[in-house]
């Protein structure tokens, strides 16, 4: 069975880009990998990264999401008003409702701050989140 992989950022798309350079480096052959942006620099980057589709705005996230089996991206992604206002309620909310396991980097945005997680570099953060995607998808064909 193949399992849709749902990749999320906004801005410039470096972080989702990373995920999924990383995803098709370390992940399993199989999954699919499918990028949100929220704009279309974001999306674009993504694809340019690897993922085998991508769109951007509010209602590909609201079509899509539900269709997930798990969802990366920064924790802004499921924040309104995140990533400079690009993050809008309606997007927040299709990603927190997604039916799919939530693996989200913990990154500070400048409203919302995240008390109690050490400070780790981003490159760190996406080898533990793709790490723990692999171990997941694993007990899943278990």
């Amino acid at each position: 069975m193949t399992r849709t992989v749902v990749v999320v950022d906004g801005m410039g798309g470096g972080i989702g880009a990373q995920i999924i350079a990383r995803l098709r480096r370390d992940g399993p052959a199989g999954i699919s990998v499918l990028a949100l942006g929220a704009n279309a620099v974001a999306a674009q980057r993504m694809v340019d990264a690897g993922a085998d589709r991508g769109a951007s705005g509010e209602n590909a996230f609201r079509v899509t999401l539900p269709r997930a089996d798990f969802v990366l991206g920064p924790i802004g992604v499921a924040l309104p008003d995140s990533m400079m206002g690009e993050v809008t309620a309606e997007m927040a909310r299709a990603v927190v409702s997604s039916p799919g396991r939530k693996l989200l980097l913990p990154l500070s945005q400048p409203h919302i701050e995240i008390v109690g997680l050490a400070q780790r570099n981003v490159a760190d953060l996406v080898a533990e989140a793709c790490a723990e995607l692999v171990k997941l998808l694993g007990q899943a064909e278990s």
